[in-house]
């Protein structure tokens, strides 16, 4: 068994999307996004003797005041059943981080948290990480269900909020343009603003909008009364998994109770992609209240979501002096932004 770098996009996303568990954070596209931005990325695979993908990891070097890291989001995708091909892919991950001078490797695997999963990171010289990397504790509808189900299954108020919207005669549609991003850009710097937290660049949310455009994997959901837009959704759709990435509104969509209509619609869609899951992404403890993703965390829970936890983020260490400087500057911030 070899591990190379891949170059042929199909072959990648092939492997990929056929793991159930699998979602955008190791898709292909995801680290073209991150080389539009100028960062560089790893894309290795173990192959067999049929030189057919047995194991895969995608990374992106990240470097930031806190130290420089290789991140791998989502991943390995592999069987974690298997000993040998774990330790190889670790060992080739750890051979990754040093040849691009890292001072340390962070990985939050796709692995439902168990103290099995646990005690495998500390087996494989892990630590747990100061931080998150991406969504450790998420929301999950089982697009299996009928529409009908689903909307049993929410609470009262979603259902009311969803028959508010209809009332109120708002318009969906769902966009691929470059307008559609701009537009996005442009509430989401208002509702950041309003909501008091710091908005993406124009810049990064039109490149990650062009990576996912390139091969149909992203659509951009709006609602509309009156030709104004009230929200907007940015929806990325890869393999068994449809993905609420962002969402944005404005005062008069909190007003007509859009959201939960932009969402019935994505589900929609995502039913005809083939799609199994719908991810609502980020939840906290019902008991956080102090959390600053408490109101959207309540708010994904009125649809009747399954809750579901990941292995969190692992810190591999190459450089224990840098890597001290890292914990100092994330447990300060972890305080500051109250995540």
């Amino acid at each position: 068994m070899n591990i190379i770098d891949i170059k042929k996009q199909t072959e990648w996303d092939n492997f990929i999307t056929n793991h159930s568990e699998a979602n955008f954070l190791q898709s292909w596209d995801f680290y073209e996004f991150h080389k539009s931005r100028g960062n560089q990325i790893v894309r290795r695979a173990m192959i067999d003797e049929n030189n057919k993908i047995i194991a895969a990891y995608a990374g992106v070097v990240e470097t930031a005041k806190r130290g420089k890291y290789l991140a791998i989001a989502g991943g390995p995708i592999m069987d974690w059943k298997n000993t040998k091909i774990i330790n190889a892919i670790f060992d080739d991950i750890k051979k990754a981080g040093k040849g691009f001078n890292c001072d340390f490797i962070r990985v939050r695997p796709q692995l439902e948290l168990s103290e099995k999963s646990l005690s495998l990171m500390r087996k494989l010289g892990l630590k747990k990480a100061p931080m998150y990397l991406s969504v450790e504790y998420a929301g999950i509808l089982n697009l299996e269900k009928s529409e009908e189900e689903i909307l049993t299954g929410a609470s009262q108020g979603f259902r009311r909020k969803l028959r508010k919207a209809e009332k109120a005669d708002v318009e969906i549609s769902a966009e691929t343009s470059d307008q559609a991003i701009y537009n996005f850009c442009q509430l989401e710097k208002l509702h950041a603003k309003r909501q008091e937290y710091v908005a993406f660049s124009e810049s990064f949310l039109t490149k990650q909008f062009e990576a996912f455009r390139q091969n149909n994997e992203v659509l951009i959901y709006v609602a509309r009364k009156d030709g104004e837009i009230l929200a907007m959704n940015f929806m990325i759709f890869y393999g068994p998994e449809a993905s609420y990435h962002y969402g944005v509104s404005s005062e008069l969509g909190t007003k007509y109770s859009a959201a939960p209509l932009l969402h019935i619609e994505a589900m929609r869609e995502a039913r005809k992609r083939g799609c199994i899951r719908y991810n609502l992404w980020g939840i906290v403890e019902p008991n956080e209240k102090n959390h600053r993703f408490y109101g959207v965390s309540e708010f994904k829970r009125s649809f009747g979501c399954e809750e579901l936890r990941y292995t969190p983020a692992h810190d591999l260490i190459l450089k224990p002096l840098s890597y001290k400087k890292t914990q100092l500057i994330e447990m300060a911030r972890k305080k500051i932004r109250h995540v």
